[in-house]
């Protein structure tokens, strides 16, 4: 299987890296690692003029109509240049969700950039994310009500809406709630803001086809988990470019420490699970893409590897910088933060190596 870029894959590649360079240097996302709102609208009107916002969408509903293999080569920039706001809440997760559902009003809107959306599937608890949903919607006197929390939804508090997978007696239905009131989190990824959500009988509206949504949000969830190790690669690939530079510049007993073994064996071991990532990732999103029948087992290797790749990689990272990696006038700490957090979301990387087992033993 040949896994290299089209030439205009590349050249969007470059497009989003010239672009990110210019509009989100640190100058720009540092002050916003403790801003409750996390993003500028300068920096979000520059990525919906450039139409990344409609990557997903279909052309016939106002968007790029490009896939997860597309998708990937701006995440892995995005994670790069550390670049917040709510770009894979709303472009990714979002547009996911309303594609699968048919919800062409919203995908419209997502992808002008007018409306910015998210998803709620992470619930307190252990195991498969989509399999631990509690939330429960009941309807009443021809109302729909929701009860449940929602621990983990990113950019909930600044969100126009949010589409939230419920358990209903004809197994897992989807309602939209407009303007959701969710409490800002503060958590380790300062550029990814995340909110909790307290259902306590909200009124919101169903939408989707008719019967069990089960398929559809598992189908929802693995794709954020490629787009997640996409930008991860991106991270790892800042990270190990950080740790290198900074070893060939300081200098100990008399000599750079970058020619010091122990040094060269870290640096080594970080860019072979820097590379076993990439592969895994761009495979995982080529299978999405072509439906090829091992699309969930690739996303859920990929989730199982990658995340923990990065956290070992970024940790390596803060330990060749010794001392001036723990300081916050290094960058090591931001990659690892982001990749303790992508971690957990959406399960950790012990709950797809479980899943990994079950689809190949199966």
């Amino acid at each position: 299987m040949e896994f290299t870029f089209s030439d205009e894959q590349e050249a969007l590649r470059s497009t989003v890296r010239d672009v990110l360079a210019r509009t989100c240097p640190p100058s720009v996302w540092r002050p916003l690692l403790d801003d409750e709102r996390g993003w500028t609208d300068g920096l979000w009107a520059t990525v919906v003029e450039l139409g990344w916002t409609g990557l997903l969408v279909p052309e016939a509903d106002g968007g790029l109509g490009l896939g997860m293999v597309d998708l990937a080569v701006v995440m892995e920039e995005l994670g790069r240049a550390s670049t917040p706001g709510p770009f894979f809440s709303s472009a990714v997760q979002a547009t996911l969700a309303a594609r699968a559902l048919g919800l062409h009003d919203r995908l419209e809107a997502l992808a002008t950039g007018t409306q910015r959306g998210t998803v709620a599937i992470d619930e307190a608890g252990h195991g498969d994310p989509v399999a631990r949903i509690r939330t429960r919607a009941s309807r009443k006197s021809g109302r729909w009500t929701l009860t449940g929390t929602k621990a983990v939804v990113v950019d909930g508090h600044t969100a126009d809406w949010v589409l939230i997978p419920a358990r209903t007696q004809d197994g897992l239905g989807t309602f939209l709630l407009e303007r959701p009131e969710a409490t800002y989190v503060p958590t380790w990824d300062g550029t990814r803001k995340v909110a909790r959500l307290e259902l306590d009988g909200a009124r919101a509206e169903p939408v989707g086809p008719v019967g069990d949504h089960t398929a559809l949000w598992r189908r929802v969830a693995d794709d954020s988990c490629v787009a997640l190790c996409a930008e991860l690669i991106g991270s790892m690939e800042a990270a190990h470019a950080l740790a290198v530079d900074y070893a060939k510049q300081r200098v100990a007993f008399g000599r750079p420490i970058a020619t010091f073994q122990v040094i060269k064996h870290k640096a080594v071991d970080m860019l072979h699970e820097l590379e076993l990532a990439r592969v895994g990732t761009h495979w995982a999103a080529w299978a999405s893409d072509t439906d090829d029948p091992r699309r969930a087992e690739a996303a859920a290797m990929a989730k199982a590897f990658v995340p923990e790749a990065a956290v070992h990689l970024t940790g390596e990272c803060i330990q060749i910088h010794g001392g001036m990696g723990f300081t916050w006038d290094c960058d090591a700490h931001v990659h690892y933060r982001k990749a303790k957090q992508d971690d957990l979301l959406l399960g950790g990387s012990g709950i797809h190596r479980a899943r990994v087992a079950d689809l190949v033993l199966g």
